[in-house]
């Protein structure tokens, strides 16, 4: 384990030259990996961990969306697809992957499976940390990890294709074998993560919750708005207001950060973007820090999690969430997004 100094805080992290995909698979030889749900972050995983030669099942409810998509995927029903019950109990580590809500629903039949000496892994810390809301509590003769991919499934699996690894943070909760450590981090380099960094269940779950109601979709959803409603009410075009708005940020500038930082970015544009970026940036910083100090309250008091699992429960949840999704992608920005994204050059 290799120690990252970051101005005089150190981090525990793993990479993938000292810990190869090589000892992963030693690590794992004699492990069956069950995939529990194959929505968001089971495909990825799933595909990422077969792939890299590890053994891989399953579980999925049929028929489903989802099961048909992991025929799909090439695995075979009574083979390495089975239903979840069986699934879990073939399983040796148990990669806990459906929603915060199915989890909850399913956790009785699940702990049955749980025999001593078994793993149990997810990816996001809200069923242990939220555990008095979600009644998910291991027991104790099992090991409780975390490896949680910093983006999507689908980004996962399109930058493993690509050679490429996408960070994650990984946790321990509980270490029932003494094996619990390399287990992690096995599983971490065998899901193709660029590198690994040490948190904790809680951690995991309270910077997940405010990363996406904050800068990774609800604020920027939220500034997005801003800016185009004001362009739009001062006479510009949607297309310009859009541009201006999206797809410069989207397609140009955040490639740059991503490649070198904001400090890099900001030295490759204009003096005029300069100037105005670094004048206006600690007001914007200074307006909006009080609301993501709101919103951090109400992850760490379990309110987020509380509306979460109120929400997501109800029979008409998805009928609901479509309406949203509607609403927002009839709105005039993202219709004149989607002229834009037909514009590009690589879609002509």
């Amino acid at each position: 384990m290799a120690k990252l100094n970051f101005g005089g805080v150190e981090e525990n992290v793993v990479t993938r030259e000292e810990f190869n995909l090589e000892k992963a698979k030693e690590v794992l030889k004699d492990e069956t990996i069950a995939i529990i749900g194959y929505g968001v972050q089971g495909p990825g995983q799933a595909l990422n961990l077969r792939d890299n030669g590890f053994n891989v099942i399953v579980g999925q409810r049929s028929p489903s969306k989802s099961y048909d998509k992991a025929i799909q995927d090439g695995f075979v029903p009574g083979e390495t697809l089975f239903s979840v019950e069986e699934a879990a109990e073939k399983g040796t580590i148990i990669q806990y992957l459906l929603s915060d809500a199915a989890q909850i629903e399913l956790w009785p039949m699940l702990k049955e499976k749980l025999t001593a000496g078994k793993a149990l892994y997810f990816s996001h810390g809200f069923g242990i940390t939220y555990s008095d809301r979600t009644g998910i509590v291991p027991p104790d003769d099992v090991d409780v990890i975390l490896v949680a991919p910093k983006g999507s499934g689908t980004s996962l699996r399109r930058m493993f294709l690509a050679g490429r690894g996408l960070n994650s943070s990984y946790a321990i909760n509980q270490d029932a074998t003494g094996k619990a450590f390399d287990r992690v981090v096995a599983l971490g380099i065998g899901i193709g993560s660029g590198y690994l960094f040490e948190t904790t269940f809680k951690r995991e779950v309270y910077s997940d919750l405010t990363g996406e109601r904050g800068t990774l979709m609800g604020a920027i959803q939220g500034i997005f708005e801003a800016q185009y409603n004001v362009l739009r009410s001062h006479g510009h075009t949607p297309s310009e207001a859009f541009n201006e708005t999206v797809e410069e940020l989207t397609q140009s500038l955040m490639p740059l950060v991503a490649e070198n930082g904001m400090d890099w970015m900001y030295a490759n544009c204009s003096t005029t973007a300069q100037r105005g970026a670094l004048d206006w940036k600690d007001e914007f910083r200074d307006a909006v820090k009080p609301v993501f100090e709101k919103l951090y309250d109400s992850v760490a008091s379990g309110n987020e999690a509380q509306k979460s699992i109120d929400s997501n429960s109800q029979e008409d949840y998805r009928d609901k969430l479509e309406v949203e999704l509607k609403e927002l992608a009839d709105s005039e920005m993202w219709r004149a997004g989607k002229v834009v994204r037909s514009l590009r050059p690589e879609n002509n």
